[in-house]
């Protein structure tokens, strides 16, 4: 068993980070929270409109501000953006508060999920195949190596990844508490 005061899921855009966190939350009787959401409603404003403003580099900064935020707290379900891995403060963080699932997911899969998504910043570069195929290649070393359990969502359905990331996390991952 691995304790850890929370689940985290890491992973690309497409994985099924949060469709799949918000049922395990429910199962794992955890506080669903998805990273992207909460800098959102700290801002006041959509991820479009931030990376707008203030770029990718000014929306980094507010979504590590995030999980700083949402890690100070225990029995959490944590939906990270695609790219919190990318920072190594937000990788330590992760790491030590909590269990970490890396989510797989290949590009073929990527597309079709994503394929009617409008609302993805990365994803207005052009070529999507080729920007998703970049983005695995920068940021899949770094899922690796803060993952604690990683499982291929190719194929699963959000309700088949689930039950069976439920049944790997009980006999991987116990809830621990820090002393009161």
């Amino acid at each position: 068993m691995n304790p850890a005061p929370n689940l985290i899921l890491v992973g690309p855009m497409g994985a099924g980070k949060t469709s799949i966190g918000r049922r395990l939350a429910e199962r794992f009787g955890l506080e669903f929270a998805d990273v992207d959401q909460v800098v959102v409603e700290r801002c006041g404003a959509t991820i479009n409109t931030i990376f707008e403003h203030v770029g990718e580099a000014g929306f980094r900064e507010r979504e590590k501000a995030a999980l700083a935020h949402v890690l100070a707290e225990e029995g959490k379900m944590v939906s990270t953006g695609g790219g919190a891995v990318l920072d190594c403060d937000n990788r330590s963080l992760m790491q030590r508060r909590g269990f970490v699932v890396y989510l797989r997911v290949g590009v073929e899969a990527q597309l079709k999920r994503l394929g009617r998504d409008r609302s993805r910043p990365l994803l207005r570069r052009g070529d999507r195949e080729q920007v998703l195929r970049d983005l695995t290649a920068v940021r899949e070393p770094f899922y690796m190596e803060v993952a604690d359990l990683m499982l291929d969502t190719d194929g699963l359905s959000p309700g088949g990844a689930t039950s069976t990331l439920a049944q790997l996390l009980a006999s991987q991952w116990q809830r621990s508490e820090r002393a009161a």
